[in-house]
């Protein structure tokens, strides 16, 4: 079974009289240890189709299950319960708490858990040794340079060893250098921990480093 199924999935969104069909009878499946790169235009609905399966949004009809799970019928509770565990998400702007350091801002999904104190530490530890930033768990994300900010966000993503990583645009912000390694750091993520990742990017280059590549376009999903 796939780890990922996407089934007749549509979305429309409307806006005063105004129907916007993003896709409709939408189809795909992931497996698991899957990178999968997916791309085109801007307005196609790649980021719309990342937050469907993150249960960050809700379909206007069809289904989206994750592991088994069906996401696009939980309830609000639910579905906050259930992303704490089986989802990483990373955005393109980090999305860093600037008041916090580097180690609570990798905490802040494990607060939402049952562990204790201990256990979250050696967690987040664990996950900034996994980004390489050990020796910056005290710095501010001002203290940060923008290639470090996101492996913050990297590790925030991984810190509860997530079913699924979800990636938006996440070195879209970024130069050259701090994209390339943040992409070898997904790679790595995916070969060596076998994280299943789904990364939403306009970049030829960047989607190289994933194992498959997918285009959206015009509510239409193509290899």
């Amino acid at each position: 079974m796939a780890l990922c199924e996407v089934r007749n999935l549509t979305k429309i969104y409307r806006r005063d009289a105004q129907e916007v069909v993003v896709f409709r009878d939408l189809d795909l499946n992931i497996e698991r240890g899957e990178f999968v790169a997916l791309m085109g235009p801007s307005g196609s609905g790649k980021s719309s189709l990342l937050h469907l399966l993150a249960g960050l949004d809700r379909p206007t009809s069809g289904s989206v299950s994750v592991d088994g799970a069906t996401v696009s019928g939980m309830s609000e509770k639910a579905l906050s319960a259930w992303r704490s565990h089986h989802v990483g998400f990373i955005f393109q702007f980090y999305n860093l708490l600037p008041v916090l350091t580097a180690f609570q801002n990798v905490e802040l999904p494990l607060l939402l858990t049952n562990l204790s104190k201990d256990r979250r530490a050696e967690q987040v530890k664990l996950a900034l040794d996994i980004v390489g930033l050990s020796d910056r768990m005290d710095h501010y994300p001002r203290q940060l340079s923008g290639g470090q900010e996101q492996r913050v966000a990297i590790a925030r993503a991984v810190v509860s060893d997530p079913t699924l990583i979800l990636a938006d645009e996440p070195t879209g912000d970024l130069d050259a250098k701090s994209a390339q390694d943040v992409l070898t750091l997904l790679q790595r993520l995916n070969s060596e921990l076998g994280k299943t990742i789904v990364m939403v990017t306009h970049d030829a280059h960047a989607a190289e480093r994933a194992k498959t590549t997918l285009h959206l376009d015009k509510g239409v999903l193509t290899r």
